[in-house]
């Protein structure tokens, strides 16, 4: 267990809070099989694993322990302690889809949110610095809450974002995105020795969390009278402007900054219009006679 933590910190790039969790679920596996050595494992205990802990936990417990598996069970692939990559075999878990498309705001509720910044105190300067950023560069809140004074160098204008799996990237800082944090910098963040960009509105002046973030978007669309949302709804209004602007798919993953370009293969559904064309007509006849 210690040498796969080791090996999520220093191969994954994983946070700790992940490791801790990917870790409990191969001593649960292991546990589960009593003395029987990793070298006799079969495809068959691993889905039986699955197949048993997701009848006593939730769907999203029972993804985190596959997640959690399917690492494990390539690590020992790669240690040599089992013959054969048999990871696939913990079988995804789905549970029931709220929305079958990703969905973003309007332009009009977007605005509306800015507009409930009331930016002649220093929290509603903070405020739309948050919201601002979301709109525009679509980051996700705990990236937001983890950017720090030397992540921005304005005469680049630049903005280096720590991501998933601590991925560094560089994004360039929209001018509205800028003055808004310099604003914030300026005239409204408490006076502090943090190097976190966003403090707490209130002492001791601590970093904000993500959950900080989150909650800045409910304020501000009740403020607004829109429809709340979370934050990461702002993330999917920046995907679906890019899409309706019809830039391709490569650039938009580029934008938020996916590892995968299947995790944003799924924005590609919500331009309606253009998969419409690629729909084929129902056939008026089958052979069964005509309908």
């Amino acid at each position: 267990m210690d040498a796969f933590g080791r090996y999520l910190r220093s191969e994954r790039g994983l946070v700790s809070g992940t490791v801790a969790n990917y870790v409990d679920a191969a001593r649960r596996f292991v546990a589960g099989r009593g003395a029987n050595e990793m070298t006799t494992v079969t495809s068959a205990e691993v889905t039986g694993a699955v197949v048993a802990r997701s009848a006593v936990v939730s769907v999203s417990a029972t993804q985190n322990y596959v997640a959690g598996l399917r690492a494990f069970l390539r690590f020992c692939f790669i240690e040599g302690l089992v013959g054969d990559d048999i990871s696939q075999a913990a079988l995804a878990v789905t549970g029931r889809r709220r929305s079958l498309l990703p969905r973003g705001i309007t332009k009009r509720d977007a605005d509306a949110l800015l507009a409930s910044c009331d930016r002649r105190t220093a929290l509603g300067r903070r405020d739309y610095a948050l919201i601002v950023i979301m709109l525009r560069l679509g980051l996700r809140r705990s990236e937001i809450a983890a950017l720090t004074l030397e992540d921005i160098d304005w005469r680049a204008g630049e903005l280096v974002v720590v991501g998933k799996g601590a991925r560094l990237d560089r994004l360039p800082l929209p001018t509205d995105v800028g003055a808004a944090i310099a604003a914030y910098l300026k005239h409204a963040r408490p006076v502090s020795d943090r190097r976190q960009v966003f403090l707490q509105a209130r002492a001791p002046f601590e970093p904000i969390a993500s959950g900080t973030v989150a909650s800045t978007v409910r304020r501000a669309c009740r403020r607004a009278g829109v429809a709340e949302v979370g934050s990461h709804r702002l993330r999917h209004t920046v995907a679906c402007d890019l899409v309706a602007a019809q830039v391709p798919l490569p650039q938009i993953a580029q934008v938020l900054r996916h590892q995968s370009l299947q995790s944003t293969a799924i924005y590609a559904r919500v331009d309606l219009d253009r998969l419409r064309c690629l729909a084929q007509p129902w056939p008026l006849t089958t052979g069964f006679g005509s309908r």
